[in-house]
């Protein structure tokens, strides 16, 4: 177990990375007011979706692509964090699974909302939103698998891979 928790770590950074590329992408579109890279006709309309009134903070001229950027970036700063930390059995380690489960629901609510909206209410999807939403997706559940597992039970699994590369 010990080479899954860095995997784990290591995918959730570049996901995390992927996520604010995206956000930085769409941000820089609707500041430069730029045509987007993505359909602009049938079912996938991303400029409709994003120039709706639901693609900023209510009551605001902020675009919600902020929100995602700053989500993306505390993700990446929890999983750089989880990547310092050398024993798997530490509570600190431990913790940080919890605080990453805990971010990456919050990011799943937001996306069940925002796929509401788009097909609901707008009757139509954006296709960067949608990889966003998927990047939450698999960061969710990879943080569900995390916090399911016992230190100690990651802890005897790491002794036994250590043996195992000893062997080698």
């Amino acid at each position: 177990m010990k080479k899954s928790r860095p995997v784990a770590q290591m995918a959730l950074l570049l996901l995390s990375v992927a996520g604010i590329g995206i956000a930085l992408y769409l941000t820089f579109v609707h500041y430069q007011n730029v045509p987007l890279v993505c359909s602009a006709q049938g079912f996938v309309d991303c400029a409709f979706v994003l120039s709706s009134p639901y693609s900023v903070v209510p009551g605001t001229n902020v675009p919600i692509t902020i929100p995602g950027l700053f989500w993306g970036i505390v993700s990446a700063a929890m999983a750089i964090a989880a990547l310092r930390i050398s024993s798997p059995s530490s509570p600190v380690l431990h913790k940080i699974h919890i605080a990453q489960f805990a971010w990456s629901l919050v990011g799943m609510l937001t996306v069940l909302y925002l796929v509401y909206v788009e097909i609901v209410k707008l009757h139509t999807i954006c296709a960067w939103c949608t990889g966003m939403h998927a990047l939450i997706l698999i960061m969710f559940l990879i943080t569900l698998v995390q916090v399911q597992q016992r230190p100690d039970v990651m802890a005897e699994d790491e002794t036994e891979t250590e043996l195992e590369a000893d062997r080698v």
